[in-house]
């Protein structure tokens, strides 16, 4: 079969909007393919509750066996803060149709609230390459934009899919020095496997590329 490639018109601006909000983060339902020629499946996405602590060990277990077959820098967390944040509200958490658990992240706030880090981002292994981490990396955004709309907002990954996901959201790349100057912030990242590079720059860069996104 004989395969025509597109021509796009390279006037035609396909970046999407830097940002949107929406009035709630409970039940937010899309319907996203699994693999190609199988059912599509439905994710319930919302903002975490205390309810959703019996999910805590299943998201540190996949967190950290991500991070080892990534071979890249991924700061774990502890159970307790992921509590935390969920008993405050401070996490989203999505859901299959079925029930299983399929994704999640959180923020955390710094200097009286005026830096916000959006971290954690994980999807669960049979959901990946389904759009599932763009709409949580979209809903935690907006959880940052709600709770504290005057804060600068930042990510440091390495990876480049989400890299794209912030350029998207009107993330821009930074240096370090424009990050939170907040020691608690830089004592989590002792658990990834890159923080011997992180301290003998003297906390300057790093492997993990900063982005910021300025309020407004």
């Amino acid at each position: 079969m004989k395969i025509i490639n597109p021509i796009i018109d390279p006037k035609i601006n396909l970046t999407p909007k830097k940002s949107f909000f929406s009035n709630s983060f409970c039940n937010i339902k899309s319907i996203l393919p699994v693999e190609e020629n199988e059912n599509p499946v439905e994710f319930t996405i919302e903002k975490a509750r205390s309810a959703h602590t019996f999910w805590i060990k299943q998201i540190c277990e996949v967190t950290l066996s991500s991070a080892k077959e990534r071979g890249t820098g991924i700061s774990g967390r502890s159970p307790e803060l992921l509590e935390t944040k969920m008993k405050k509200g401070e996490a989203i958490i999505a859901f299959a149709s079925d029930g299983r658990w399929a994704g999640f992240s959180f923020i955390s706030a710094w200097e009286n609230g005026s830096y916000v880090s959006n971290s954690g981002l994980i999807v669960a292994p049979e959901f990946r390459h389904t759009g599932l981490a763009k709409r949580i990396k979209e809903k935690i955004f907006e959880l940052s934009r709600e709770m504290y709309p005057n804060a600068r907002i930042f990510s440091l990954t390495s990876g480049r899919a989400v890299m794209k996901m912030n350029h998207e959201l009107g993330f821009e790349p930074v240096t370090f020095s424009d990050l939170t100057s907040d020691e608690m912030f830089w004592e989590s990242c002792k658990t990834c496997v890159n923080c011997p590079i992180l301290m003998i720059k003297e906390r300057k860069n790093c492997l993990c590329t900063a982005m910021l996104y300025e309020p407004k």
